[in-house]
């Protein structure tokens, strides 16, 4: 009978080198040997939505991330105090630097800062209404705001703006509570894909000074263009 002569390039199989197969499956499976990494599914950017009637005519003279408090009065704003947080990544993960992050929405009492809401509800003069912050080195932005109300027409929602750091034309999104029963009634909100509202839908925790916290995340496509 013959005896098979290994390939060029081919390592025989000794004894030695079964056993130390049988050794490294063993660690493997252990995990004390280094596996190939999976490459990582790519980030679902985070829908774009309208800007809708009342972004700012003009900017308040306080824009700062402040909302609560305004500069030059002495009272903070109505409502749940919220500490509103995230990221603003591509969609590998990697943040965007420098951004400029802006929200804007109504008061407490469902009004917008702006000469043509037609609310005939008071003003909070002590609500700054909108404000910006500019993304860190890790892509992160802060805000400390109202837990957002119902506005006539619509499901409490926080309007959201991103520019710069690289983008071709801002990213104009909406953030809304996720768990709210209007939402399933909100028009703007029903024009999201079903598969897609997730990205948009924010839980509101219970925060330690007894306010809120709520955590958004803004992806945006990884080349710079926005989806």
């Amino acid at each position: 009978m013959k005896t098979r002569r290994p390939e060029l390039g081919e390592i025989p199989h000794s004894p030695e080198r079964r056993r130390w197969l049988r050794q490294a499956g063993g660690l493997a499976l252990a995990g004390l040997l280094p596996v190939a990494r999976v490459a990582a599914a790519p980030l679902r950017p985070t829908p774009m939505q309208s800007a809708g009637p009342f972004y700012p005519a003009r900017y308040p003279d306080d824009s700062d991330n402040d909302l609560v408090q305004v500069a030059g009065r002495d009272a903070q704003a109505g409502g749940e105090i919220t500490a509103l947080h995230g990221r603003v990544v591509d969609t590998s993960g990697r943040p965007l630097v420098g951004a400029r992050v802006e929200i804007w929405q109504c008061d407490v009492n469902g009004r917008y800062h702006h000469p043509r809401d037609p609310a005939r509800a008071p003003l909070d003069a002590n609500f700054q209404g909108y404000g910006r912050d500019a993304t860190d080195g890790d892509g992160r932005y802060r805000f400390r705001t109202i837990r957002p109300v119902p506005y006539p027409g619509r499901t409490p929602h926080i309007h959201f703006a991103v520019h710069g750091a690289g983008l071709e034309r801002p990213l104009v999104t909406q953030m809304y509570v996720a768990g709210h029963d209007l939402n399933r009634e909100d028009f703007l909100l029903r024009r999201v894909p079903a598969d897609l509202r997730d990205l948009l839908l924010v839980p509101f925790e219970p925060g330690a000074d007894g306010g809120w916290r709520a955590e958004f995340r803004i992806v945006v496509d990884a080349s710079g263009r926005l989806s």
